[in-house]
């Protein structure tokens, strides 16, 4: 199950939205983020296995995690 929230404690007041549970070795992960972050037009990271896209982009991950056949539920508030 991949869960995508977004938050904002901790970051000074800027908004990032994290995707955890991503069931792939750490090397894919990294490409995963890459192309991610491509498709949302914006920065991010990889840390400890969470891939952080900077902004809130809730809805286009889903939507893309989804086409990739990945199981997506938003987490949060």
């Amino acid at each position: 199950m991949v869960r995508v929230r977004r938050e904002t404690k901790g970051r000074g007041g800027k908004t990032v939205t994290s995707v955890t549970g991503v069931p792939v070795p750490e090397g894919a992960l990294a490409l995963l983020a890459a192309e991610l972050k491509k498709r949302c037009g914006t920065g991010g990271t990889v840390k400890d296995g969470i891939i952080e896209i900077q902004g809130d982009h809730r809805d286009t991950l889903v939507t893309e995690l989804s086409k990739r056949g990945y199981v997506v539920k938003l987490a949060g508030g």
